[in-house]
């Protein structure tokens, strides 16, 4: 197995090697069109690396030539394929800056919010990149209405929106967890209405009427019957809003407690 093993570095090795001085040879020629064959053979062998290092001494050369559109092109997505998320959304911009006629127009502005999608981190982190996903998904549907795009930019944007609600739905649960749950009442509030449509929106109401039925219970004496009014309204609220949810009956139970509790405080 060693020996295997030690074969194997060896070789992989060699063709690293080999590799680089195939490439180093290519850096040291004069012969621009000869270079310009190899990076595209280089891109075409999905060798991005190795195709950017030639284009980048190539921009200068077929700079306002007919052959620096196809060279930006594929040294913009080379950096995609890399996974050099914002390098190439900044690629693609300068793209459109300078063809904006190009056929590969569309595809370009597709992939520049796409990037920011790739950029999207989990719900817990900052989602600048997945608004700004978004945003730019929206313009790119309204600027291409017939674009066979649109499907996939369609489904993305409600996958950025599920996260922006996952992530105001787990801000809002800390909220009540930490016992702060007049913070967690409005935050609940918030996400029911920036989400009035979510499968889970009738929960998120059950939620407003837990956190505020907490916080009059917690209340001094003189703002508890005030407090469970306040209950009291957003379980009528849920009734109006919600008349066939599975949670009515949850929420109609927290309108009998708030009345028997405002009963019992004294006059």
């Amino acid at each position: 197995m060693n020996s295997r093993l030690l074969v194997f570095t060896l070789f992989l090795a060699l063709t690293a090697v080999s590799c680089n001085h195939g490439l180093n040879k290519v850096l040291k020629s004069t012969d621009y069109e000869y270079k310009y064959k190899k990076a595209i053979e280089y891109y075409t062998n999905k060798q991005y690396k190795q195709s950017q290092m030639i284009f980048e001494e190539l921009f200068p050369i077929y700079k306002g030539t007919p052959q620096f559109e196809d060279l930006y092109y594929m040294y913009a997505t080379g950096a995609y394929y890399q996974k050099m998320y914002p390098e190439a959304e900044n690629l693609f911009k300068g793209f459109l800056d300078m063809f904006p006629n190009s056929t590969r127009a569309e595809q370009m502005e597709f992939l520049e919010a796409y990037t920011y999608y790739l950029q999207s981190p989990k719900p817990q982190l900052d989602q600048s990149n997945t608004i700004k996903a978004i945003g730019m998904m929206q313009t790119f549907i309204s600027t291409h209405p017939g674009s066979p795009r649109n499907v996939e930019a369609e489904n993305i944007i409600i996958k950025c929106v599920n996260k922006l609600e996952v992530k105001e739905m787990e801000a809002a649960k800390l909220y009540f967890n930490m016992g702060q749950y007049k913070a967690a009442g409005i935050a609940y509030t918030t996400l029911g209405n920036n989400y009035p449509y979510s499968e889970k929106a009738d929960s998120y109401k059950l939620s407003v009427i837990k956190a505020y039925y907490k916080y009059a219970q917690l209340s001094i004496q003189e703002k508890r019957e005030e407090r469970y009014v306040k209950v009291i309204a957003e379980v009528n609220d849920f009734q109006d809003r919600f008349p066939e949810s599975k949670l009515l009956k949850d929420a109609e139970r927290y309108l009998t407690l708030s009345t028997n509790n405002i009963k019992q405080i004294p006059k």
